[in-house]
């Protein structure tokens, strides 16, 4: 979505469109196009990965080299740890 496609309501806009029935109820979908057939046969279906919690004693110039960067660092650190990983299975 882009700030072309929101728009802003008030709650009393938004109460007439509940009236008028075009906001959709409580756990029901508005009508939209129906996917084809095919849509799902060749999806790719993954189990979501629960991340583990470590502890891990860094030197120090490695974790202030990272956190120096800004924030983010852990997620940087990560993203070398993954790079490394995928490198060396290949």
């Amino acid at each position: 979505m882009n700030s072309s496609t929101i728009r802003r309501a008030s709650l009393a806009d938004l109460r007439k469109m509940k009236d008028e029935g075009k906001l959709a109820p409580d756990g029901e979908a508005l009508e939209t196009e129906t996917l084809p057939a095919d849509f799902w046969k060749d999806a790719d279906i993954r189990e979501p990965r629960t991340p583990k919690s470590v502890h891990l004693k860094l030197d120090p110039e490695v974790f202030e080299f990272f956190k120096s960067r800004g924030k983010g660092h852990l997620t940087r650190m990560q993203d070398v740890l993954r790079a490394y990983v995928r490198a060396h299975q290949r």
